[in-house]
């Protein structure tokens, strides 16, 4: 039986990629996640389909660009076991990996940045995990109310 269709917000740095590079590449992987919590999200919950609100963090203003989807589960990723690599974990081993990604393809890119600011202020996002204080996760799971909120604000502008 597939799993439920599961909600999720992902926060990149925009000198690291942007909605932008996602609408030109079609796809990328997610690679280079650090933080056990997020890689558990890949590894276990994210699946193919599920929705993804691009979030710009660190940002002028920080706030979600567009959308995504979930275009491969996760696997294992590769940069953990490439030496040399920013992203290589000696203690990463194949056929034990620590560290997950997945795939991310590009649906939608807002007319403008829906700044963290109006998505505090916005009714029904109060619980949102990203409008919390100090919420530093870049992987986090959002419900359907908040990702439908959150669409309509990014449509409206």
């Amino acid at each position: 039986m597939p799993m439920p269709k599961r909600y999720w917000l992902m926060k990149c740095e925009p000198s690291a990629y942007t909605i932008e590079a996602l609408a030109r590449d079609g796809q990328t992987g997610w690679e280079g996640v650090r933080n056990y919590q997020a890689r558990n999200f890949m590894r276990d919950q994210m699946q193919v389909g599920d929705p993804v609100l691009f979030y710009a963090s660190n940002a002028d203003p920080s706030g979600v660009t567009g959308l995504a989807e979930i275009v491969k589960a996760g696997y294992p990723d590769p940069f953990a076991f490439k030496k040399g690599h920013k992203y290589f974990d000696p203690d990463s081993k194949t056929d034990a990996p620590a560290w997950y990604t997945v795939d991310i393809g590009f649906v939608e890119q807002f007319p403008a940045v829906v700044p963290l600011d109006t998505l505090k202020a916005a009714k029904g996002l109060d619980k949102m995990m990203v409008v919390q204080k100090g919420s530093r996760l870049s992987i986090q799971p959002v419900t359907k109310a908040e990702f439908d909120i959150v669409c309509r604000l990014g449509r409206a502008r």
